[in-house]
């Protein structure tokens, strides 16, 4: 009973050529999925969608702010130095709101109960479509 109590604790010695060649590849293999499936590229463009048709693109290198109609009430979206964010929306949660700036290719906010979703747009997609 006492000797369970007291085992030794593992080291690297135990560990086989074996071993370290599985646990060599798996971080090369992270490694390389990370680098590939992570996008961190900067977008150039907003493309704003009211519900399944598209309502403009705009470029990011502009400061604006746009009022939007949509089918519950009229949204801003603002545009700052490469940036986009919700402003304002007339949904009870905000949640289109406090999801703050957008800055990267890819990234989405949607506004679900006015229909309204903003899209970042790099040079390229990494998804084919979005639907609500």
């Amino acid at each position: 009973m006492l000797s369970l109590l007291h085992s030794p604790k593992p080291t690297f010695r135990h560990l086989l050529i074996g071993d370290w060649f599985t646990i060599i590849s798996c971080a090369i293999i992270i490694v390389f999925l990370f680098q590939t499936l992570w996008s961190h590229e900067h977008a150039a463009k907003v493309q704003i969608r009211i519900g399944d048709k598209i309502y403009a693109a705009y470029d990011l290198n502009q400061q604006r702010d746009i009022i939007l109609h949509g089918p519950i009430g009229d949204a801003v979206i603002h545009i700052e130095q490469g940036k986009v964010r919700f402003v304002k929306s007339p949904c009870h949660n905000q949640y289109c709101v406090h999801q703050g700036w957008l800055v990267h290719s890819g990234q989405v906010a949607i506004c679900l109960p006015n229909q309204i979703s903003l899209e970042l747009i790099g040079k390229q997609k990494p998804y084919d479509s979005l639907n609500y």
